[in-house]
């Protein structure tokens, strides 16, 4: 017997799905089927299903034995709910959006909070609200069938890169599954626009602690964009999203974005504080080569929670995943500010000369932070501390924090409870 699913699935972040393709314009293009339209590559899902598959994972994904399971690519769906897996001679006006996609901008941070130099680059991402379809296909084992669909459901499945910078988080629209005899499937019309004949309901799962931050600005705050427009030098992130009613999409325009790689630069940071503070280790008292050892990716802590990116050290591959997850949240209800500024000669006391700028700032109501991080994660204390710094108003957010921007006063809970 041949099981066969086709899921949908929905981007609750951006995505960022990405290629080996380049562009004058761009650092980091995301992936594109024929139709120039973002797509999300079969190996790459199995990638993310055999990490979070609870059985026996060679004997289903494969070994030198080859794998039990068939993923088809995850094709963008268009406004009828249906995938394109031919060429297309003309786009739908839903279609074309996608030729143009949001851009973010990134710059890595020091151990003092300053930008690194030469650190500045730019990636894609696909809208928020994206759809996409794939296929399932395993033959006999009904179980481990059933146990590859249920992993779509884990608060941990995360599609793309940056899945512990806010990207990558999906939700499962609605699974179809059918079942053939051999003869039967030969004759099957294998195409994703396919209508299967039974729903799948799933087992739910429970490996992570989520923490929420419900958090209310003081003032104004701001994430910036790394852009301007027509009335200041420097603005907030301003993204479309897409939203589905009665299966029907419609771009909601100019929705604000609170990054989640601001966000887990600003945790970051103070973890390595308490856990530098807790272990009496400071600057004044040690080297400077030995401190070394202690801040950034150095930290032991930063690398528990948040892992390190992948080098090669005496010829070996060393990294580490991270064991927190954030997720980017948008706020539609907010209102902007500008201010004028100029800056000032130490010397003279004066304005220097065409050294002026605007900078445009936000106001809102609460907004919330989601953040999943593993219930056996060491120094779980230290990050709680640093999540009520920031409810307290001790952590500042976003950009400008030394002009008495980005102070939040709010509450944290963990699985619902109030810390």
């Amino acid at each position: 017997m041949i099981h066969i699913a086709h899921i949908i699935i929905e981007a609750k972040t951006p995505l960022k799905i990405g290629s080996n393709e380049s562009s004058f314009f761009r650092d980091a293009p995301i992936q594109k089927d024929w139709n120039r339209l973002p797509m999300i590559l079969g190996t790459s899902i199995a990638g993310v299903l055999r990490r979070e598959f609870s059985g026996d994972i060679d004997e289903i994904f494969g070994n030198e034995n080859g794998s039990r399971v068939i993923l088809s690519n995850a094709l963008l769906l268009d406004e009828n709910m249906s995938v394109h897996e031919t060429l297309l001679l003309q786009k739908s006006k839903f279609l074309e959006k996608f030729e143009t996609l949001p851009i973010r901008e990134h710059t890595a941070i020091t151990h003092k909070g300053v930008t690194r130099d030469k650190s500045k680059f730019d990636e894609e991402v696909i809208y928020r609200g994206a759809r996409f379809k794939f296929s399932i296909t395993i033959e006999d084992n009904q179980e481990s069938f059933e146990k590859i669909l249920d992993s779509l459901y884990n608060k941990t499945f995360r599609l793309g890169g940056g899945s512990t910078k806010g990207y990558g988080e999906i939700e499962v629209v609605d699974i179809k599954i059918d079942k053939f005899h051999t003869k039967e499937y030969i004759e099957f019309q294998n195409s994703l626009n396919t209508i299967l004949s039974s729903n799948y309901t799933p087992k739910t799962h429970k490996d992570y602690t989520t923490y929420i931050l419900k958090l209310t600005p003081d003032d104004f705050f701001i994430f910036g964009s790394g852009f301007g427009d027509s009335d200041a030098d420097m603005i907030p992130v301003i993204e479309d999203i897409i939203v589905w009613r009665d299966n029907k999409p419609e771009f909601e325009k100019r929705e604000l974005l609170i990054p989640a790689s601001s966000i887990k630069g600003a945790i970051s940071h103070r973890v390595a504080y308490y856990y530098n503070k807790e272990n009496k280790i400071f600057a004044d008292t040690i080297s400077t080569e030995e401190f070394e050892n202690y801040k950034e990716e150095n930290n032991l802590a930063v690398v528990e929670i948040f892992g390190h990116k992948k080098e090669i050290v005496d010829e070996e591959e060393l990294g580490k995943k991270g064991n927190i997850l954030f997720s980017d949240s948008f706020k539609s209800n907010y209102q902007t500010k500008v201010f004028d500024h100029v800056a000032i000669d130490r010397f003279t006391g004066g304005a220097i000369d065409g050294a002026l700028f605007q900078e445009k700032v936000v106001h809102s109501d609460e907004f919330e932070v989601v953040l999943i991080l593993r219930e056996d994660i060491k120094y779980k204390d230290i990050f709680e501390k640093v999540l009520k710094d920031i409810c307290n108003g001790l952590l500042p957010l976003g950009g400008m924090t030394t002009k008495g921007h980005g102070v939040f006063s709010g509450k944290c809970y963990r699985d619902g409870e109030q810390i």
